[in-house]
C-alpha cells in the first residue's frame, strides 16, 4: 500500500464483535470524535455470516449502521476493522538474535505447534517487540485469524460500499488505547467485559504478552440476577448497572448472585497471570489491573478484582482523552461499549502502511 494513496483518507473504526458492530472516526492528532454508532446483533446471526459465504444480515446491518445510526459524520470509505479476539490466536515468544534471518519460518513452526487448526488456514502476523542484547534474544508476538473469518467480514464490509485496509483483534485495539490514555506501558492485566465474553490479557510497554479469555459476559450477570431473584431481565439490569457489587441493602444478595460467575472469571485471570509469571517474565511485577468492556459498568467491580487478587484495579475511563466537541457524547453507562472501536479509530496511519 502507498503512503500517498492513504494519507489524506478518513480512516472508519469497524468493530464486529459477538453481538454488535460499531464504528467511529477520530482525528487521532487531536483526538476529535468525528462521529460514532452501535447496532446491537444477533450472536447466532454474526457467527454464522463470519463462518459461512451468506453474510447478508452482517453486510445489511453494516450499511444500517453507517447510513442512518451515526452520531456525528462518519466521511470515507476505507475501513480499519477489529474482529472477536476468541477467534484469534496470540502468542509471545523468544528467539534468539540467529533466527531474524529465518523468522518468518520460525513464526510459521511456532504457530504449527501452538495453533490446533493448520497454518495454511490462517493469516498469520507478526513482530520484534522486545531486543535482549545481553542474552541475544528476540521476544516475538504473533497473531493469526482464521483466512475463513477475515475473507468473510471483508467481503462483508467490501458488499456495504466499503474498503477494508487493515484488521486486528479488538484486544490489540483496546491495548492501543488503553497505553495511550491509562498509563498502560506497565505491566498491566486486562480484562475486557463484553456481553457474551471476556477477554483477559497482559500488556507490557505498550504490547500484548498473553491472551486468554472465557464466553461469559455482561449478560450473563444480568440473566444471573433475573433467575435468582425471578424478576425480568429489564429489571435485572437495572440492578446490574445501579447497585451492581456497591454497599447497600440489596449488595449482600447481588454479590451471592453474581459470585459463581466472577469466580469463573478470576479462575481464568488466574490462569493468564500464571502463565505470564512461569512462561513469559517472572521478573516482572504485574502493577495494575484494568476493566474494560460493556460488563465494567458493574458498580464496584474495580474493587471486587482489588479484594481477591490483591492488586490494584479500577475500571479504565479514557474518555477525559476522547473530544467529543459538540456532539452528544454516550450516555455514561454506554460508554465502555466504544473502547475497542475507540482504540482501532485512533490508529495511527502510519501504522497502516507498513
Amino acid at each position: 500500500m502507498s503512503k500517498l494513496f492513504f494519507k489524506d483518507t478518513p480512516i472508519i473504526g469497524l468493530d464486529i464483535s459477538t453481538a454488535s458492530v460499531k464504528a467511529m472516526s477520530i482525528d487521532e492528532k487531536k483526538w476529535l470524535v468525528n462521529g460514532y454508532g452501535s447496532l446491537d446483533l444477533d450472536p447466532l446471526k454474526v457467527k454464522d455470516a463470519l463462518e459461512t459465504t451468506d453474510g447478508a444480515y452482517l453486510t445489511e446491518n453494516i450499511k444500517l449502521l453507517l447510513a442512518e445510526k451515526i452520531v456525528g459524520t462518519l466521511t470515507g470509505t476505507h475501513v480499519a476493522l477489529t474482529l472477536p479476539t476468541a477467534r484469534t490466536y496470540c502468542r509471545t515468544f523468544t528467539l534468539p538474535y540467529s533466527a531474524e534471518n529465518t523468522l518468518r519460518e520460525a513464526v510459521t513452526l511456532e504457530a504449527e505447534q501452538y495453533i490446533p487448526i493448520p497454518s495454511s488456514t490462517l493469516y498469520i502476523d507478526y513482530a520484534i517487540i522486545e531486543r535482549d542484547r545481553a542474552q541475544k534474544l528476540i521476544t516475538v508476538l504473533m497473531y493469526a485469524i482464521p483466512r475463513t473469518i477475515v475473507d468473510n467480514a471483508v467481503k462483508c464490509i467490501e458488499d456495504a460500499g466499503y474498503k477494508t485496509i487493515f484488521v486486528e483483534p479488538s484486544i490489540s485495539a483496546v491495548t492501543r488505547l488503553l497505553t495511550k490514555t491509562e498509563s498502560a506501558d506497565l505491566p498491566t492485566i486486562v480484562v475486557d467485559i463484553g456481553p457474551t465474553s471476556t477477554d483477559i490479557a497482559i500488556i507490557d510497554k505498550g504490547h500484548l504478552r498473553v491472551t486468554g479469555g472465557i464466553a461469559l459476559g455482561g449478560n450473563t450477570f444480568t440473566l444471573d440476577i433475573a433467575k435468582k431473584l425471578n424478576i425480568p431481565l429489564e429489571n435485572a439490569h437495572q440492578l446490574k448497572v445501579l447497585n451492581g457489587l456497591n454497599a447497600g441493602p440489596r449488595q449482600a444478595k447481588l454479590r451471592e448472585t453474581l459470585s459463581p460467575s466472577l469466580e469463573r472469571i478470576l479462575t481464568e485471570v488466574r490462569k493468564v497471570m500464571r502463565y505470564y509469571s512461569e512462561r513469559i517474565d517472572n521478573k516482572k511485577k504485574l502493577e495494575q489491573l484494568l476493566v474494560v468492556g460493556s460488563g465494567s459498568s458493574v458498580p464496584g467491580i474495580g474493587e471486587y478484582f482489588t479484594e481477591n487478587l490483591v492488586i490494584a484495579a479500577r475500571v479504565a475511563s479514557p474518555w477525559q482523552r476522547l473530544d467529543f466537541a459538540k456532539l452528544q457524547e454516550p450516555p455514561k453507562q454506554f460508554r465502555p461499549r466504544y473502547i475497542t472501536v475507540a482504540g482501532i479509530a485512533s490508529i495511527p496511519p502510519g501504522r497502516m502502511w507498513k
